[in-house]
């Protein structure tokens, strides 16, 4: 009988998301099963008290290549008491949700469990039950495999997630009127630089939906000040905007998406997170993440994708066997891959969202849709 459940997931909010349907199916399939997520202390506070499919939050200490560097000098008294205890646990099964294994299957293995099953890559050990780390692949599929290969199923193979209470509250403190805001968030920040649209096009959309009479919500985390400042600056319109950058908790960033019309984003965690609340999205993305990012559905989703493969700078291919493993050395310039997206196209379908949910003003009229160029 399974009892005991750990998941390893210590990264991002966006990752985080993209393995909610496999915890789903571990739930539908396992009764009363407890699942413990191996995460950071993000996770923690964030999911505490929060309705869902984790019970409890365990902050892994650093490991290199598990939430610290790759070349982080670890700890041994720390990592040993770390492991006894995970030991004492007892886990039925565990599952590494972590990358391709190369360090994340060694940490698995510690933890004693009856069964581990994790992804591996060709370069990685193996644990009890392995599948291969394709890299150009969904990520919730990914997981949804992994869970299979344990007997658990669900139907509900798309991200799902609910706003509680304290999301709300939390965005009054920062916005107290929001309620009466017709609001559509705009975050142009992303972690890999290549991902992040330009700030000036950003803007250009801001502007003409301030014009037609919705509120701009801003945001972005310390780390994406910079480009969240260019957006700022560029916005001829400033009446009808806020800039929520470092404002937010991460509790009250899923109160405004909860509420919003549409969020415009990169790929990054805020878009992936309002998918799941069921918050209309248009997202800008690369190709290479519009395979392993790409909604399910499309009733509230439009997604653009740049189809740039070559560095705008130096000209090397960064997508495909050959970037993977190259000859020459990888390309590190940080240029934009998604600039042949046009400010037209996340207006286009931004628009037919606002119209196809019913949030267009009625005394607007909506500007021509080139569909052939957005679709």
């Amino acid at each position: 009988m399974i009892r005991k459940i750990a998941i390893l997931r210590a990264n991002a909010l966006g990752d985080f998301i993209f393995i909610l349907p496999a915890l789903q199916a571990l739930k539908d399939t396992f009764a009363g099963v407890e699942i413990v997520l191996l995460g950071k202390e993000w996770h923690r506070e964030y999911l505490t008290g929060r309705p869902c499919n984790v019970d409890r939050v365990v902050v892994v200490p650093p490991y290199p290549g598990v939430g610290a560097a790759y070349d982080y000098q670890v700890d041994e008294a720390e990592l040993n008491y770390f492991f006894a205890e995970m030991q004492a646990e007892n886990f039925d099964l565990a599952f590494q949700f972590h990358g391709g294994g190369k360090n994340s299957n060694p940490f698995m293995l510690r933890l004693g469990a009856k069964k581990t099953i994790g992804l591996k890559a060709p370069v990685a050990p193996g644990v009890d039950i392995s599948v291969p780390y394709v890299l150009y692949f969904s990520e919730p599929m990914r997981y949804l495999e992994m869970v299979a290969l344990a007997g658990a199923k669900t139907p509900n193979i798309e991200p799902k997630w609910e706003s509680v209470p304290q999301d709300l509250q939390q965005l009054s403190t920062v916005l107290p009127d929001y309620k009466n805001q017709k609001l559509i968030v705009i975050h142009p920040g992303a972690t890999d630089m290549r991902r992040r649209w330009p700030a000036k096009m950003f803007a250009a959309v801001a502007d003409d939906l301030i014009s037609a009479g919705f509120n701009i919500a801003v945001t972005g985390t310390d780390f994406e000040n910079e480009v969240v400042k260019e957006v700022w600056q560029n916005i001829r319109q400033k009446q009808g905007a806020f800039n929520l950058c470092g404002k937010l908790s991460l509790a009250g960033m899923t109160g405004l998406l909860a509420v919003s019309k549409v969020v415009i984003a990169n790929d990054t965690g805020p878009i992936h997170l309002a998918r799941a609340l069921k918050t209309p999205t248009v997202g800008i993305f690369w190709c290479s993440n519009a395979i392993t990012g790409m909604p399910f559905t499309v009733s509230l989703n439009r997604i653009l994708i740049s189809f740039t493969v070559n560095c705008p700078l130096c000209g090397q291919r960064v997508i495909g066997p050959a970037a993977i493993f190259p000859s020459g050395g990888s390309c590190n310039h940080a240029a934009c891959f998604v600039d042949e997206i046009t400010v037209k196209q996340v207006k286009d379908a931004t628009q037919d969202l606002l119209l196809q949910t019913g949030n267009w003003p009625e005394n607007i009229v909506p500007e021509p849709i080139d569909f052939v160029n957005f679709l």
